[in-house]
């Protein structure tokens, strides 16, 4: 083994430790015995109980979870079409500028998009002469907005892979427009929308700059919560809460990675077959 096969085994190595050292520190202070963010006292799941007696804490990540799902339904549905549309457009530049407009909400600092989407919602509040301008509506509208360009970007690659003559040999024989789609495009372009759904969801999970803005005082999400909390001591029930989102991300990523790999290796067989 050469030094510099050493070294950057050595930097890896550090960047994991890096990454995931916090979170096996978290992980283990979330089995203390006391309510101690140093010293250890023991073994202990009182904090996962006294997490799931929390009803505030519990309705935060409810409405977290409703927020999530709902918005990375809308945005899946919303950015698969949306490529659909910009995949079909002859006009390159067109098509190169539509998606350097999708992209903004992406690359746009958070901090702006929420306050501008605050001061346009509390606007066009104003305007229906709505005092509570402010609430689930509002933060799913952001939500949904900021999801589109990754659900787009998802889903592009595995459409420009889609082979368009035989979606157009299906029409050939008949087959009506709509029940080609969904037999021949979409089977191939599932991979794509399986992961930009998952990446909105994720990115709804803990989402705060947006949603701190946009929520309105009936709807708190658990990251909004979690930050109250933060102006007292954190216990280590946010530990607890903390680790189970981590390990249910953590188990999606890997589901996600093994369902990404079937698919590749049904492609690469259907390419060897012959078969597209």
């Amino acid at each position: 083994m050469t030094k510099t096969s050493k070294l950057a085994k050595f930097y890896i190595a550090l960047i994991f430790a890096f990454l995931y050292a916090p979170m096996a520190v978290m992980t283990v202070f979330s089995f203390n015995g006391s309510a101690s963010t140093y010293k250890m006292s023991g073994f202990s799941t009182q904090w996962y109980l006294r997490l799931f007696n929390d009803e505030v804490t519990m309705n935060a990540l409810k409405n977290t979870i409703i927020l999530a799902v709902v918005s990375a339904a809308i945005a899946t549905a919303m950015g698969t079409l949306a490529t659909i549309g910009i995949n079909s457009m002859r006009n390159k530049r067109l098509r190169s500028g539509v998606m350097s407009v999708t992209n903004i909400p992406m690359m746009n600092p958070e901090i702006v998009t929420g306050i501008s989407m605050m001061l346009l919602f509390v606007f066009a509040g104003t305007m229906l002469g709505r005092k509570d301008s402010l609430g689930f509506a509002t933060i799913l509208i952001a939500h949904v907005t900021f999801q589109l360009p990754y659900v787009i970007l998802s889903v592009m690659p595995k459409l420009r892979q889609t082979d368009s003559r035989i979606y157009e040999a299906a029409q050939d024989l008949g087959c009506h427009p709509l029940k080609a789609f969904f037999k021949v495009v979409f089977p191939q372009i599932l991979p794509g929308i399986v992961s930009g759904a998952l990446m909105a969801f994720t990115l709804s999970l803990d989402d705060f700059i947006i949603s701190y803005f946009t929520n309105g005082p009936a709807f708190q999400t658990l990251p909004i919560h979690i930050f109250s909390m933060t102006k007292k001591r954190v216990k280590p029930d946010m530990y607890a809460l903390s680790t189970l989102i981590f390990v249910a991300i953590f188990v999606l990523l890997i589901l996600m990675n093994i369902a990404q790999a079937k698919s590749d290796k049904k492609q690469r067989v259907r390419h060897r077959d012959g078969g597209i």
